[in-house]
């Protein structure tokens, strides 16, 4: 069988997509050992651009809050994180038929990171000072993960379709 290789360095797509995975784990769990006062700095930074660009582009945002943004950062993170686990999932070796079909343990392994991984970065929080793990963090870095996983399977099934139509035109061309 043969192996795809990655264009970085000589290792194969299935140990790049591995080694992003734990490089994106070990940065959401060193935002989580940030301390308190360093934590909301950066969300008032955050919120202070969002405010400038929406003001540049005309539209009133005084709905947007540093809640608001901190709470979206824990979403868009772990949205990343789902997108990162279903790349490496989606690389390893064919199964017959030349299908990548997940098999329910595969699922299984993807519903236990999702909870898991969310679930040790609270508990981070606890030990850190000014921080503090909380169970709605929790659900919201699991709908994160969810939907980076969710939106990564429906881009990559768009994209099998759009070469299943490709290949069809193809044939037909040839015929």
């Amino acid at each position: 069988m043969k192996k795809r290789k990655s264009i970085f360095w000589d290792i194969d797509a299935g140990q790049l997509s591995f080694w992003l995975l734990v490089i994106w784990i070990l940065f959401m769990f060193g935002h989580s050992m940030t301390p308190g006062d360093l934590s909301s700095r950066e969300s008032s930074k955050a919120l202070s651009l969002l405010l400038w660009v929406f003001h540049k582009l005309g539209m009133e945002a005084e709905w947007i809050t540093e809640h608001i943004v901190r709470k979206t950062a824990h979403f868009c993170e772990y949205g990343v994180f789902g997108i990162l686990l279903s790349i490496y999932k989606n690389n390893r070796p064919k199964r017959r038929y030349g299908q990548r079909a997940w098999l329910p343990e595969e699922i299984y392994s993807i519903m236990l990171t999702v909870i898991l991984v969310p679930f040790c970065d609270e508990t981070i929080q606890l030990f850190v000072r000014g921080r503090s793990g909380q169970i709605s963090d929790v659900w919201l870095d699991v709908a994160g993960s969810a939907a980076g996983v969710l939106l990564s399977q429906m881009i990559l099934l768009f994209l099998r379709r759009q070469k299943e139509i490709r290949q069809h035109s193809e044939k037909r061309i040839r015929l």
